[in-house]
């Protein structure tokens, strides 16, 4: 399992940066920009996506790995 991979705000735009690291993956004009490109590499790492509001909070997390808690709904 890789790092968790996080949608931060970043310059005036947001930022994907692995869990620990000190400097951006990657550097984007949109949030779902953002999004999208953690969400790529959290699938291939099977790790966590968290996504940040402006203010640096937790809005929402999306587990791509082993899940400890998986949902109850099958669809």
């Amino acid at each position: 399992m890789g790092k968790d991979q996080h949608v931060v705000p970043h310059d005036g735009g947001w930022a994907v940066k692995g869990a620990g690291n000190s400097k951006a993956t990657s550097v984007h004009s949109t949030k779902q920009s953002a999004v999208d490109a953690a969400r790529g590499i959290a699938t291939n790492q099977k790790s966590e996506l968290v996504i940040h509001n402006k203010d640096g909070k937790i809005a929402k997390k999306d587990s791509h790995g082993n899940d400890p808690c998986p949902p109850k709904d099958k669809k």
